[in-house]
């Protein structure tokens, strides 16, 4: 039972965070809109306030998860890397550029 109250709880937490996220994002795209530089000022430190809010709850979010959770999202995040890796060193093989470019006059 007290898993899924943690479960829950979490999922509670990463909605927030989310909402948080979306609200710093439409901070900062107000202030790089706006042509008024006290304004601007205010939305920049609005966002860095929901940055930090942000911040703290994903700390919670991170304490709260077991060690397995956390290997999981670790390994999840790693594959995606590792996808983009393949596909990089891919295209980097397909041109094959010389070793000394010499400019012709």
């Amino acid at each position: 039972m007290q898993n899924k109250k943690n479960q829950s709880s979490v999922g509670l937490m990463i909605q927030r965070c989310h909402k948080w996220r979306q609200k710093r994002k439409q901070y900062m795209d107000q202030a790089r809109q706006t042509s008024d530089e006290i304004e601007r000022e205010r939305l920049m430190q609005a966002a860095e306030h929901y940055g930090r809010i942000v911040n703290a709850e994903q700390g919670k979010i991170d304490s709260t998860r077991t060690p397995g959770e956390k290997a999981i999202v670790a390994d999840e995040a790693n594959d995606a890397t590792d996808t983009t890796d393949v596909n990089d060193t891919a295209d980097e093989d397909e041109v094959a550029l010389p070793d000394f470019i010499t400019a012709d006059k």
